[in-house]
């Protein structure tokens, strides 16, 4: 797929089909992860695969937003090996880069997605006891589409004047 063609393809998948992913899929999806750059290439970053029954309890008492997702991977930046100055680290925004990245990967191989921040960090490091160092970023359920459809306002786009200045 194009690139222009992947990045005005994607959307948020709302219902997912009860099937895991195949791993071969997944491989790709967390490869394309695996190469985002990050701040001076530190991959502060942790990648949780949730596919057990057990791991996708742990992930529905977190958030209410699996939408039946077999595979939700579970985004973790390191504060700790994050490149960081002053008051700022970059652990969030690694760790936002990689799932842009994997998200991308997935549409381009016919594997919807969506990113979720409504979830409850404390649950999650206490049910998958995640390191103190880790901090959850995002949620990303993946799978294959049951018929979802893009809302209506996936395609409503600021004109590109209102959003870039040149100076």
């Amino acid at each position: 797929m194009e690139f222009f063609d992947c990045v005005r393809e994607r959307f948020s998948v709302r219902k997912f089909k009860s099937k895991k992913i195949k791993q071969e899929e997944l491989d790709v999806i967390l490869e394309a992860g695996r190469l985002a750059p990050t701040a001076k290439n530190i991959q502060p970053i942790k990648i949780y695969i949730v596919q057990s029954e057990e791991g996708l309890e742990k992930i529905d008492k977190a958030s209410p937003c699996r939408y039946n997702s077999e595979t939700v991977l579970l985004v973790c930046g390191n504060k700790k090996e994050a490149f960081s100055k002053e008051d700022y680290s970059t652990y969030e925004m690694d760790a936002s880069i990689v799932t842009t990245h994997m998200m991308l990967e997935a549409t381009n191989i016919g594997v919807g997605s969506i990113w979720i921040e409504k979830f409850d960090g404390n649950i999650l490091k206490e049910e998958f006891e995640i390191p103190e160092e880790l901090e959850p970023v995002c949620l990303l359920p993946i799978g294959y589409n049951d018929g979802y459809e893009p809302s209506i306002m996936h395609s409503a786009r600021k004109d590109i004047n209102e959003i870039v200045e040149y100076r």
